[in-house]
């Protein structure tokens, strides 16, 4: 049950006696973090557009041409491609990745959830017969501007993360600096999960469409999950800072 060990331990540096016992597990295929996410969410931009551009094979052209396109379609796909690509380029100039590798299962895992609901959701959005929601422009309006919020937030907050402050020799958990982005964190331990649930909570609203509401449901309860796990690691690490913030929603989580 303990942690494993890194690649650079000495294992005389662990013998406190003359017998030691090792544990070996097979972990299995690994794959590099980098790799993972970039092939989690390169999948979700691509599978999007080819399904904006509304392929032959995918939904018929006669019905495709005497259908107008409404407004909020072409938006859907900006802030869907939008996105991923902050995710993307995160990924490569902004995010630490802690432990070198993790299982294919995993990335197998992670592609086919968005993957999967990815094609769903644009299969939708881009039908010939889709419908706008029902408020109209003021919807739209409001649930865009949203997004574009969170999302900036969401990149603010895991700048602040990847360059945490330090005092001394003692690392601090991040403070709230003059972006008001950053202020969540006043509140919560976890504001970047806090900005991804509603990316996709104000992506629903924006569209009004199920599968959106679905994906945004299960976002909500996998980020609880990991906010709280993170939250009681900070706990152990930073806890007068973090004893009285809430994990991923005031009050709620």
């Amino acid at each position: 049950d303990g942690p494993y060990l890194k690649d650079y331990i000495n294992i005389q540096s662990l013998a406190v006696s003359s017998i030691i016992t090792l544990y070996f597990t097979d972990l299995g295929q690994q794959v590099g973090w980098t790799t993972f996410f970039l092939t989690e969410y390169t999948g979700p931009l691509l599978i999007y557009l080819l399904f904006y551009i509304r392929l032959s094979t995918i939904y018929d052209q006669r019905e495709s041409r005497k259908n107008f396109r409404h407004p909020v379609v072409h938006l859907a796909c900006f802030c869907h491609c939008l996105h991923y690509i902050r995710h993307l380029l995160e990924t490569l100039f902004v995010h630490k990745l802690s432990g070198g590798h993790t299982p294919l299962k995993n990335m197998i895992k992670g592609c086919v959830f968005y993957w999967g609901f990815t094609s769903w959701i644009a299969y939708y959005i881009n039908h010939p017969r889709y419908t706008p929601p029902s408020f109209g422009h003021r919807q739209v309006s409001f649930a865009a501007l949203t997004f574009l919020m969170c999302e900036a937030g969401n990149h603010f907050i895991n700048v602040a993360l990847a360059h945490p402050s330090h005092s001394g020799l003692q690392a601090c958990f991040p403070s709230p600096t003059y972006n008001p982005f950053t202020w969540l964190f006043l509140l919560v331990s976890c504001p970047n999960y806090t900005y991804e649930v509603g990316s996709w909570i104000s992506f629903t609203v924006m569209t009004q469409t199920l599968p959106v509401g679905i994906f945004a449901f299960l976002m909500i309860i996998q980020m609880s999950l990991w906010a709280q796990k993170k939250h009681r690691l900070y706990l152990k690490r930073f806890y007068p800072e973090v004893r009285r913030k809430a994990a991923m929603i005031p009050i709620i989580f």
